[in-house]
């Protein structure tokens, strides 16, 4: 299935939610040199040439449209997502400041949507970190993405949100989060059908993916097949695609609303 493939430079996502998506992969396409980091980083990498192929914040497809999408293997959901994670120490019809987790792209959109769309809120950002703990953040919001969003962070916090619950229930469409994409130009023959047999693989071996990765995530074996298996959907269909167009729009009128505001100002 491999022999046509030849040597691409592959980028994946380093947190628990893509084990699905690259179990065995090493093994069925030994031609693929894959790196493992967060979002942003593999999506400057894809657009810098580091990498032919990744795993990248469906958002970055809404601002190349140029690349290609190579695969129906995604990262979604359908309800709470439980590694998207919006919290907040006033109620947050409240907030004025908000933290970004350095590692998302996609998410930060979203969280900007939400609070605009629900309350007419355009709070002040910063970034947080990857490395920085959510409870160093001076702002009145911290969005956190990942594994380290499952577990609460110790701080005096009021309220959170989960951001694929309150957008599966606010639009009634599924949200996507991260998607296979390759540069202009790259040969993917047969990358599509590896991915998707990866995927469906994997997701046939959750039990097993969540024994392997609960230690380093620090939740048990069970609650890591909880999420696994409950909050993450891995299949791009006519319902996510709908989704991401639908979140594709609304960035763009926040974008365009911002553009307005920032340019009546001045």
């Amino acid at each position: 299935m491999t022999a046509g493939l030849h040597r691409l430079r592959l980028g994946a996502v380093s947190y628990l939610n893509t084990k699905p998506l690259v179990f065995g992969l090493a093994q069925r396409a030994p031609q693929l040199e894959i790196v493992f980091d967060v979002p942003s980083r593999l999506a400057d990498n894809l657009y810098s040439g580091q990498l032919d192929v990744a795993l990248i914040p469906s958002i970055e497809y809404a601002r190349h449209r140029d690349c290609v999408l190579v695969s129906d293997a995604c990262i979604g959901c359908r309800g709470p997502v439980l590694s998207v994670k919006l919290f907040s120490r006033k109620p947050m019809r409240r907030i004025q400041s908000l933290a970004l987790d350095a590692g998302s792209r996609t998410s930060a959109v979203l969280a900007r949507i939400l609070l605009w769309e629900r309350y007419r809120l355009r709070p002040s950002l910063s970034w947080l970190g990857i490395d920085c703990e959510p409870e160093a953040a001076a702002a009145d919001a911290v969005l956190l993405i990942g594994d380290r969003a499952i577990r609460p962070p110790q701080a005096d916090f009021v309220d959170c949100w989960d951001l694929g619950d309150q957008w599966c229930r606010w639009s009634k469409l599924p949200f996507v989060f991260a998607m296979w994409i390759a540069r202009p130009g790259i040969d993917i023959a047969g990358l599509d059908e590896i991915l998707s047999l990866t995927r469906d693989t994997g997701v046939a071996n959750l039990a097993e993916i969540a024994r392997t990765e609960a230690a380093g995530v620090g939740l048990s074996p069970g609650q890591t097949l909880d999420y696994l298996r409950d909050n993450l959907y891995f299949y791009f269909s006519g319902r996510e695609r709908e989704g991401m167009e639908h979140f594709f729009q609304l960035a763009a009128n926040l974008e365009t609303l911002e553009t307005e505001l920032e340019s009546a100002i001045r």
